[in-house]
């Protein structure tokens, strides 16, 4: 790729993504554009911009862009619709983010003639895959360059020695050897590595930056009301919130009474098991009142078929094919399904629980005389039952007395 000339680079201005910006403009002899984006990681970004412009940048080759609506709306929402959960558990915080940075990137590239990508994951990772199908699947004959894949450098000590050979400047919390890596954005933080890489032994407390232990959480329950329409959550409290301001309004919640932690060991797209710590304090809270809500607005078929799909769903996103057909297929049944999954949920949160304590809504299917131990007023005969259960039985007892003639 020694032809590539302009470059679109997802840069943070950490000491990485600094060290790639160099890298790429000393190896390829290319210009570099950068883009920032902010997902809700909870950093500065002006501090990009002045690394990015003391690394000979142009201005107008700097792009930071504030997407957390974007991220919330367009991607967190539709995937909290399914409900999806990789490996039954992971929220998929990291993941569903990697698409939105990607076609940043491509929109980018076309907007200033870019003829090439770069991001800087590892080779190990599953980020490196979540990036590169985004890129083709958007721009099918965009050049990518991943450094990690390609480079020398294989420790921080090179990192650090390469920064300073070429005057980057280096924070000093950033010279010494980190105890973990994190990843975060508005959704939840994602911690890897060093300290957390036995998952024989527990995560330090230290590794925890967005909730408090549960332990330490209020001795007294708080109670909430989230209300949803078409399958979104677009209130708290009765109060309405845009999609990253309920977001960030569940995340309080959640840091405060200690819910969202999770510690897991999954199976890498890439072929290797990794242990990962999570926080996802306020998606925690919302998948309860997103299944609440479901539980009295979807028929049972139409519950049932959704979880079926959902670990297909989930493993799409997670091994970066957000931008598939068949993602998009699902997308399209799963948000059929939510047409009438409007109301309201009360929940109470307690010590790292959460627990849907009410739900109601005016398309609720739950029919309380249909249910109720007294004669109600819908027509319900109980020796209807008598029919259905042996019909049910049918095949039952076929197989048995076949089995008792054969002597099984």
């Amino acid at each position: 790729m020694a032809d590539v000339k302009r470059v679109v680079l997802a840069y943070s201005g950490g000491l990485d993504t600094s060290v790639i910006l160099k890298w790429l403009q000393t190896t390829y002899g290319c210009e570099v554009v950068t883009f920032t984006a902010d997902l809700g990681q909870g950093e500065e970004l002006e501090p990009a911009r002045k690394k990015a412009e003391m690394l000979g940048i142009k201005p107008e080759h700097i792009f930071i862009e504030d997407v957390r609506e974007e991220f919330v709306r367009d991607y967190v929402f539709p995937m909290f619709r399914a409900n999806a959960l990789y490996e039954g558990q992971y929220l998929l915080g990291t993941s569903i983010a990697r698409p939105l940075i990607a076609k940043k990137q491509i929109e980018i590239a076309r907007l200033v003639g870019g003829d090439a990508v770069s991001h800087g994951a590892t080779g190990k990772g599953n980020d490196q895959v979540r990036f590169e199908l985004s890129y083709y699947a958007l721009e099918p004959e965009i050049k990518i360059i991943a450094p990690w894949r390609e480079w020398d450098l294989r420790s921080r000590e090179q990192l650090i020695a390469f920064a300073e050979s070429h005057q980057i400047p280096i924070a000093k919390d950033k010279r010494g050897e980190a105890p973990f890596s994190v990843d975060a954005n508005l959704l939840h933080s994602s911690s890897e590595g060093k300290v957390l890489e036995d998952p024989a032994h527990e995560a330090p407390e230290m590794v925890y930056m967005r909730t408090i232990a549960p332990e330490d959480a209020p001795d007294k329950a708080t109670y909430i009301t989230i209300d949803f329409e078409q399958g979104d959550a677009v209130a708290v409290d009765g109060e309405a919130l845009s999609p990253a301001s309920l977001l960030t309004r569940l995340n309080a919640l959640g840091k405060e009474n200690g819910i969202g932690r999770l510690d897991l060991v999954e199976n890498r797209f890439v072929g290797m098991k990794s242990r990962g710590v999570y926080e996802t304090p306020g998606g925690t809270i919302l998948i309860a009142a997103h299944r609440g809500i479901e539980s009295i607005t979807l028929d049972r078929g139409a519950a049932h078929l959704k979880d079926e799909l959902m670990p297909r769903y989930s493993e799409l996103i997670y091994n970066g094919f957000w931008f598939s057909p068949e993602r998009e297929m699902l997308q399209v049944l799963i948000d059929k399904s939510q047409e009438l999954v409007t109301g309201r949920v009360r929940l109470k949160l307690y010590k790292g629980n959460v627990t849907v304590v009410g739900r109601e809504s005016p398309y609720s299917l739950y029919n309380q005389d249909l249910v109720t131990f007294e004669e109600g007023a819908v027509a319900y005969d109980h020796r209807d039952a008598a029919g259905f259960i042996k019909l049910n039985a049918l095949r039952l007892r076929t197989l048995a007395n076949r089995d008792r003639k054969v002597g099984r």
